[in-house]
Order: structure tokens, then C-alpha cells, then sequence
């Protein structure tokens, strides 16, 4: 295993790594562990108790931050159709269009974040499942990036609405903005998360659900959140 440096040594000091930390409290030290020279982001480690390898156990989604994620985000929308073309462009898309965007993705050409495509678009997106695939970009009914809606879809992914789909061994990833934010836009983002969450809990499991929720800055150590104070403050949201 390799060794932590003297810094995230240092950083690790600050606080009990045991401990479990009631949301407010742990953003707090979350912002007060991110020490680059850079605007570090805060990432959200989620660990379900749902089984992956079951298909009605897997939990995939995408929730709007109500504060953003603090990234600019490159949205690119592929459609045949003309008065979608317009919607997109007036959304604030950053690429539209079609086949001549499909050819430039086929030679290499990845310089956005996301990809909306209209369900008519599909049968010719699909060819590009090798390339976006792997790379997280392929839209998705399931994600809402297949739509004929592209309007809303487009302004809530440059609002800061994130995707998120639990690994193999159960978890969830996902950033929840920058350490220059509110401690409270950090943690009004997190619960936004964990409320989506728990919208998407599998109706055929049984058990905890939410075992343990985790925040790190980029460069820095993680911190335990209470699951019982999260939930308890969506519990409070009614």
C-alpha cells in the first residue's frame, strides 16, 4: 500500500476519522480538509445495501443540485430535427446538430461533458455506443438524455444536474459542488442526493439501504456522515 504523503498525514489530524459526523459538521470539516491550490471539488461516496448483480436491485438516476456543481458543463444534442436544433440552441446548448457531429465523435472529436439525443436520433447515436459508452456519455431514457424534451434536459444539466448509477460493489459517486461554497449549498446538495436516492429504492429490497455516506475534498481525506442526521433531515422536508 502506498504511503500517504505528510500533508493528507497532517490533514487527518483535524478530526476523528472514526467518528460519524451529523451533515452540517461534516461539510464544515470537509471545506477546512481541501488544501491544493485549486478550487477543490467535494465529492459525495455513497454505499448502498442493494445487490447490482440483481436486475431489480440496480439504482441509476440523475437529481438537479439546487446550487449547481460549480463546473461548466459542455452539452451536446444530437437531432435530425430542425425545430428541436432551435429549442437546444436557445437552451444554451453548447453543440447541436447531427450527422456531421456523429462523424467528428467517430474520428475522436470528445470535447463536451454531456449528450442529449432525441429518441429519432437514436437508431444512428447507437453506433457510437463503443466510444460514448465507456466514457459514461451515452445517452439514456433512463437518465432522461433521450428526449424530445431537450429544452428542460439542456437547462438542467448546464444548472448542475448530475447522473448516478451504483457500481458493482454497491456504491454511489458523485460530485456535490466546490469547497469555495456555502457550507449550507453543500449540504442542501448532498440531501438533494440522498432524497433522490431514496425515491429509487429498489421496492423488491429489504434491509439498510443507505449503510454509509462519505464526503472528500479532491485532494483530501473523507469524512463519515451520519446517515440517521441525513435522514433525518429529509425525514423534516416531509
Amino acid at each position: 500500500m502506498a504511503k500517504k504523503g505528510k500533508r493528507y498525514r497532517s490533514l487527518v489530524t483535524k478530526y476523528d476519522r472514526t467518528k460519524e459526523y451529523p451533515v452540517d459538521e461534516a461539510v464544515k470539516i470537509v471545506k477546512q480538509l481541501a488544501s491544493a491550490k485549486f478550487d477543490e471539488t467535494v465529492d459525495a461516496a455513497i454505499k448502498l445495501g442493494v445487490d447490482p448483480r440483481k436486475a431489480d436491485q440496480m439504482v441509476r438516476g440523475s437529481v438537479v443540485l439546487p446550487h449547481g456543481t460549480g463546473k461548466k458543463v459542455k452539452v451536446l444534442v444530437l437531432t435530425p430535427d430542425p425545430e428541436k436544433e432551435k429549442e437546444a440552441k436557445e437552451a444554451g446548448a453548447d453543440y447541436v446538430g447531427f450527422a456531421d457531429y456523429i462523424e467528428q465523435i467517430k474520428k475522436g472529436w470528445l470535447d463536451f461533458d454531456k449528450v442529449v439525443a432525441t429518441p429519432d436520433a437514436m437508431r444512428e447515436v447507437a453506433k457510437l455506443g463503443r466510444i460514448l459508452g465507456p466514457r459514461g456519455l451515452m445517452p439514456s431514457p433512463k437518465t432522461g438524455t433521450v428526449t424530445n424534451n431537450v429544452a428542460q434536459v439542456v437547462k438542467e444539466l448546464k444548472g448542475g444536474r448530475i447522473e448516478f448509477k451504483v457500481d458493482r460493489t454497491g456504491n454511489i459517486h458523485a460530485p456535490i459542488g466546490k469547497v469555495s461554497f456555502p457550507e449550507e449549498h453543500l449540504a442542501e446538495n448532498l440531501i438533494a442526493l440522498i432524497r433522490e436516492l431514496q425515491h429509487l429504492r429498489p421496492q423488491t429490497f429489504k434491509g439498510t439501504y443507505i449503510r454509509s455516506i462519505y464526503l472528500s475534498p479532491t485532494m483530501g481525506p473523507s469524512v463519515r456522515v451520519s446517515v440517521n442526521d441525513a435522514l433525518r433531515k429529509i425525514s423534516e422536508m416531509g
